[in-house]
């Protein structure tokens, strides 16, 4: 009895894990090209305006 349930599990376990070999998806992975990355620069301008402060009177 013992070692029936003992073969049983055992082939199940076998079983289990030789569907889990075959049935994996297998991708496939993608070489990756080695391009430079483009720098963008962008100019800021920034106006040195000065503004005359309006008098407080005191």
């Amino acid at each position: 009895m013992l070692l029936t349930i003992t073969l049983i599990i055992f082939s199940l376990v076998v079983i289990n894990l030789f569907l889990l070999k075959f049935s994996c998806n297998k991708t496939i992975k993608t070489q990756k090209v080695d391009k430079k990355p483009i720098v963008l620069r962008t100019r800021i301008v920034i106006s040195s305006a000065e503004q005359t402060l309006a008098p407080t009177g005191s």
